[in-house]
């Protein structure tokens, strides 16, 4: 079989199944890069037993494919984009919008992706700038107050390109497309300033940034397509034409390369009806400035959060710091490795009992610290909410009890020494 044979076979099974396809060409890598993280490590450890065999391949299908999921395919969705898009440019007499479902998924796979990534680099959403965070927590980039406001932009921009894209053009008024247009208008508009919103440095921005370039690059072709199809069609002239001022309207809306033009026009009306409608449900009516102003941390932002608390990995810390007022009972501020902690009551007790242990029972004291450090840690990093915090402060309850019977038997001022506990002074084992 010839070379051009294949690529014409491998050509239409891509055409038929491109969803499929596309997720093949982002697995590939995914598991080459996979297989190189996962070998040097199975290596390193030397030995063949039937674990470790089985624990390869193991490996570099979950790094492979983790790989393939949160990296290569929206890198893969924005090229197959583009592509597309430079295909039209470059080849007019192409007639049909092609692998429009690329376009449906992209965009709210991009919001899923989007929420993911800035929830790694620790985004409190939800969380606005009145709110005090710890550590190097982050304000939500969008205002809580005006969220309705922006969703419901996002889906109108997304229902405009359903309407563009896929309701036949032989049997759609062109009035209809142009208030399409201007949704998608709308929609993308938002989606740039959500990029500029949320930009930071070009390396840890870039994977935020594929949406808004994705929806830049979705509406112009769609645009596009439409006005070539459009010239495409003969039209007769109608009884409309007899009213000036309709006729005047309607060469205008017969004359598709003046469709972005009108379009723009009609996005300001339509703007303002939504504005409107979403009034009557709470939102003010400068919600879509104040979505982007009242916020902290990021670069439309107009107002100055308090100052992070700083809190250790310490999971008691955590949970200090972390848990509602009413619960955890925090008492007041105190120092770890030179930091400031929040500090309540079961945290010191914790670290008195600590103490004791290593002025009594040396050897003991290793053992429990170094199984402390390597569950504690893990567990920190899992208390994400205040209801965590609480279900740990109240599950350690007996345990701060049992700390307590421990010290009042070994301690002669039991009290005197939970009340120094994270004070300026001397090393303490905490």
């Amino acid at each position: 079989m010839s070379d051009k044979n294949v690529l014409s076979r491998l050509k239409e099974r891509i055409k038929k199944r491109p969803l499929l396809a596309s997720a093949l060409i982002a697995l590939l890598p995914g598991l080459a890069v996979g297989t190189l993280f996962s070998i040097p490590t199975f290596l390193q450890y030397g030995g063949y037993s039937a674990e470790k065999m089985l624990a390869l391949p193991i490996s570099i299908l979950v790094v492979g494919i983790g790989l393939a999921v949160f990296i290569m395919y929206p890198l893969v969705l924005t090229a197959i984009e583009l592509y597309l898009l430079l295909k039209l440019i470059f080849r007019p007499d192409i007639r049909k919008n092609q692998m429009r479902i690329f376009d449906v998924i992209t965009i709210p796979l991009g919001i899923v992706y989007s929420c993911i990534y800035l929830g790694l680099e620790n985004v409190m959403f939800g969380s606005d700038w009145t709110e005090t965070l710890a550590n190097a927590q982050l304000h939500t980039p969008v205002y809580s107050q005006s969220e309705l406001t922006v969703w419901v932009i996002a889906m109108v921009g997304y229902f405009g390109y359903l309407t563009v894209a896929f309701l036949p053009l032989k049997k759609t008024p062109p009035l209809v497309l142009v208030l399409g247009m201007s949704a998608m208008y709308l929609g993308t508009i938002e989606s740039i300033v959500w990029g500029v919103q949320i930009y930071q440095d070009p390396f840890t921005s870039f994977p935020l940034l594929l949406l808004p370039f994705n929806c830049v690059v979705i509406a112009a072709r769609t645009i596009l397509s439409k006005i070539r199809e459009w010239e495409r069609i003969p039209h007769e002239l109608h009884k409309i034409n007899r009213i000036p001022f309709l006729r005047w309207c309607s060469r205008i809306l017969a004359n598709a390369r003046l469709w972005p033009l009108a379009a723009f026009l009609f996005m300001w009306p339509l703007l303002g009806i939504l504005i409107a409608i979403l009034v009557l449900f709470g939102q003010s009516p400068d919600a879509v400035i104040r979505a982007w102003t009242e916020t902290s941390d990021w670069n439309l932002s107009q107002r100055m959060a308090p100052q992070n608390i700083y809190y250790d990995e310490h999971y008691l810390c955590t949970v200090a710091a972390g848990g509602h007022r009413k619960i955890v009972k925090p008492l007041r501020l105190g120092m770890r490795h030179g930091h400031e902690v929040i500090v309540n009551r079961q945290l010191c007790v914790a670290n008195a009992f600590e103490q004791i242990l290593e002025e009594k029972t040396p050897r003991f004291h290793r053992a429990v610290r170094g199984v402390y450090d390597k569950y504690g840690f893990p567990i920190a990093r899992c208390i994400r909410s205040p209801y965590a915090a609480d279900a740990v402060y109240y599950l350690m309850k007996p345990l701060e009890w049992f700390f307590l019977v421990v010290l009042y038997l070994t301690d002669v001022h039991p009290e005197d020494r939970i009340a120094v506990q994270y004070a300026p002074g001397p090393f303490r084992p905490d």
